[in-house]
C-alpha cells in the first residue's frame, strides 16, 4: 500500500467533462509517481444536503447521522493524504455537486479540530469564459483558498482554464501537463506538518 492516497472528487454532471479530463491527467501523474489514487463521480452518488441537525457536533466524534453515500466517503476523506476537487464553474463558483459534498465535511469537525487538518488539497476547474473574473472562477478559487485556510490545510496547487465544449480541454496540452505534474507533486510530497 502506498504512503500516499489521493482522493479525487469529480463534480461535473458530465462524465467526460473538461474538469474530469484534468482529473484523469492528475491521477495518471500521481499513479506514475507511485501513489494510490481513487476517483469518485459525485453526480451519480446519493449525497444529501447537510440538514444542520448538528448531531455530529454534539456527539464530538465527527459522525454524520445522514445515511447516504457520504458514509462511504468519510473514511476515505480521513485516510487521504491529498484531496482533489475537479469541478466546472457554474454560476460563478463551484458546481452544486462539489458544494454539496464539501458542505457535508462539516461532520468531520471535532473539538480537537477537523479530520482534514494538515491534508493537501488541489483544485481543478474549467469555465466557459476566457476571463477567470467574468467566468466566476475567482469566486471558486477564493472559496477553496478560504476553506483550506480554515482547515489549516495545504492548498498544494490549482489547474484551471477555459473549456466549455465537452472534451475541449484535450486541445490544451499545457493545462493537461500541469495537471499531470500536480499529480506527481501530490504523490511525492511529504504530509503537511501544519
Amino acid at each position: 500500500m502506498s504512503e500516499h492516497y489521493i482522493l479525487i472528487l469529480k463534480a461535473s454532471p458530465r462524465r467526460q467533462s473538461n474538469s474530469s479530463l484534468l482529473a484523469d491527467q492528475l491521477a495518471a501523474g500521481a499513479s506514475a509517481a507511485g501513489a494510490e489514487v481513487e476517483s469518485f463521480f459525485l453526480p451519480e452518488m446519493n449525497i444529501r444536503p447537510c440538514d444542520a441537525c448538528d448531531v455530529c457536533q454534539g456527539s464530538g466524534d465527527g459522525q454524520c447521522v445522514v445515511q447516504d453515500d457520504m458514509q462511504m466517503l468519510y473514511p476515505k476523506l480521513r485516510r487521504a493524504s491529498a484531496i482533489v476537487v475537479a469541478t466546472p464553474v457554474y454560476w460563478f463558483t463551484l458546481s452544486a455537486q462539489a458544494k454539496l459534498c464539501i458542505d457535508r465535511w462539516y461532520a468531520l469537525e471535532t473539538p480537537e479540530g477537523s479530520a482534514l487538518r494538515g491534508k493537501k488539497f488541489a483544485l481543478l476547474m474549467s469555465y466557459g469564459d476566457s476571463d477567470p473574473y467574468l467566468a466566476g472562477a475567482v469566486n471558486a478559487i477564493r472559496t477553496f483558498q478560504d476553506m483550506c485556510r480554515y482547515l489549516h490545510a495545504d492548498l498544494a496547487g490549482m489547474v484551471y482554464g477555459t473549456a466549455s465544449q465537452a472534451g475541449e480541454m484535450r486541445q490544451q496540452p499545457d493545462l493537461l501537463e500541469k495537471a499531470y505534474q500536480l499529480g506527481q507533486k501530490l504523490a511525492s510530497s511529504s504530509p503537511s506538518l501544519l
